[in-house]
């Protein structure tokens, strides 16, 4: 793999689950541009003579979730799970309800890119509706923002590695664990 570039969501990761297919062209880094104060001088024109800096830019993932059993409509939802009585030891859902009140989802999150780097964030917050339209060409969805923060202890809010070498400094974010661990 070319290590110049980074492509593809891979896999999004929470604590103990993969979250479910993706909607294609639907992920976006998103976030904010980076802010600076200018300051002018009269003598300058056109041109500042001072730029500060006030913030370091962020990013703020968009997707869609189009996997929607009622696995994954719990998991990024809330809500209770219904399961057919006496199923025997293998309960299988049988539907969902929404939740009455919000569910936070908040924790370590992996982006696993095809690329072949991670973008490990230690402290994400996940925003989720269900969403989209009910047609025969496209499938409803779970609408998802995740808002990225400062971990409690301090830290960086989020880093890109490879993969296959994530660094051991960041283990005390419990981040998500490998598929092959």
């Amino acid at each position: 793999m070319n290590k110049n570039f980074m492509y593809g969501i891979g896999a999004v990761k929470y604590k103990d689950f993969i979250v479910g297919y993706i909607e294609k062209g639907s992920f976006d880094l998103g976030g904010v541009k980076p802010e600076a104060a200018k300051v002018e001088a009269e003598q300058v024109p056109g041109t500042p003579v001072l730029v500060i800096p006030q913030s370091n830019g962020n990013i703020a993932p968009t997707f869609n979730v189009i996997q929607l059993n009622y696995e994954n409509l719990h998991r990024l939802l809330g809500g209770t799970l219904h399961y057919k009585p006496d199923d025997g030891e293998k309960q299988t859902p049988t539907g969902w309800t929404a939740p009455s009140a919000a569910m936070l989802m908040q924790g370590p999150w992996e982006l696993a890119l095809v690329s072949g780097q991670s973008i490990l964030i230690p402290n994400g917050t996940l925003l989720s509706n269900l969403g989209g339209k009910l047609t025969l060409t496209e499938t409803a969805k779970i609408e998802c923002t995740l808002e990225v923060a400062m971990p409690e202890e301090g830290g960086q809010p989020y880093g890109v590695f490879d993969t296959a070498s994530l660094p051991s400094e960041w283990t005390q974010y419990k981040l998500p664990a490998s598929p092959e661990e």
